[in-house]
């Protein structure tokens, strides 16, 4: 194998691909970027076998042919080399000769036949998202995903697409958000649980305004095709709690806050919480909240806030990360916190809209 292109035209689709590429690998070959040139085009694709990434330029190719070679290895020199500088690559036996200007790298390569390829996939169901309401909805929810749960379907997304929507809700058991976006799809209740790791990357290379995503889902895997980016995840099989019934409904009392002050006394007030449990505690009052903490050295730390805010006084406790989080992913000035009574979940949205939903569990303090 034999080709030639500019440093800039493989640096791109290298820096696409490089997020499949884990750095401790249990196997060498999954630390290797698999590159295919045939037909006038290098194909790159990289793989840690739960989600693969794949992506095309068009190159210089002299001899057609496929190897794997060490991904960040190759990255890195690529980083390095000058801007405009062209690359040429020979790959013989098992070495990669990199040639730039007056630059030369030997690099160990192995066999392609040893790369673990995600077969395509059949019988899928295809259809399209736009990449604006996509992008929107996982970002606003990746933050409450669990981490190495042994509910291990709270360690993902649910992704929920209906014909005129697409919906996006994670939770880790103590915290749970929920996000919406309207788009037409064509498809009627699609449901996937994509991994921690696959919602990541999916946010990292989703583009704002760019076209339409080509989603491709079967009962495994899901696939979106963005220009020229190919990215496929393996599913989380389970069954993802039904999130409807952590949505708190029916009546509460609405305490509309500033999001800016709001977020900043918590701040503030975090300084002095208990390292361990986070734990701030909320008093409403007609009119305003105090937001108070203390610790086990006995410092304590209060905050008052004017808000809009009628009904009776109630106290209640949450992790103060729990609530910055929530305050981080909102969007607009204001926020309304809907409560019951001190026991109870708190349902935190944007004022006037509820197309993000975000619950909180309480905290005994």
């Amino acid at each position: 194998m034999k080709f030639s292109l500019s440093r800039e035209e493989l640096l791109q689709p290298l820096q696409r691909v490089i997020g499949a590429v884990e750095r401790r690998n249990t196997l060498a070959i999954l630390g290797n970027v698999l590159i295919t040139a045939n037909n006038g085009m290098l194909y790159l694709t990289a793989t840690d076998t739960e989600i693969e990434l794949s992506d095309s330029v068009a190159a210089n190719i002299e001899v057609e042919g496929e190897a794997t070679l060490p991904a960040r290895k190759l990255f890195d020199i690529c980083k390095t080399l000058s801007d405009g500088s062209e690359i040429n690559i020979e790959v013989t036996d098992a070495k990669a000769l990199v040639r730039s200007g007056r630059s030369r790298f030997n690099l160990a390569t192995l066999p392609a036949n040893q790369f673990p390829k995600t077969d395509s996939l059949q019988s899928a169901v295809t259809f399209a998202l736009g990449s604006d309401a996509l992008a929107s909805a996982l970002a606003k929810t990746a933050f409450s995903m669990a981490q190495q749960d042994v509910r291990y379907y709270l360690n993902g997304l649910l992704l929920e697409i209906s014909a005129d929507k697409v919906r996006a809700v994670t939770t880790d058991g103590h915290r749970l958000s929920f996000s919406e976006a309207e788009t037409s799809s064509g498809v009627e209740n699609r449901q996937a649980i994509i991994p921690r790791k696959g919602v990541s990357e999916l946010i990292r290379l989703l583009d704002a305004g760019a076209p339409d995503v080509e989603v491709a889902m079967t009962d495994n895997h899901i696939q979106f095709q963005m220009g020229t980016l190919r990215f496929t995840s393996k599913l989380i099989d389970g069954k993802f709690p039904d999130y409807n019934r952590v949505i708190p409904s029916g009546d509460g009392f609405i305490a509309q806050v500033d999001k800016g002050s709001f977020k900043q006394a918590l701040s503030r007030v975090a300084i002095l919480a208990n390292e361990k449990y986070k734990g701030v505690r909320l008093e409403f009052q007609e009119g305003q909240v105090k937001v108070q903490t203390n610790n086990p050295e006995q410092e304590e730390a209060e905050e008052e806030l004017t808000i809009d805010y009628t009904g009776p006084n109630i106290e209640i406790g949450f992790n103060v990360s729990y609530v910055i989080d929530v305050l981080g992913a909102i969007e607009g000035d204001d926020v309304s916190l809907k409560i019951s009574d001190g026991n109870s979940s708190c349902l935190i949205t944007a004022a006037g809209t509820d197309h993000h939903k975000y619950v909180v569990m309480p905290m005994r303090l």
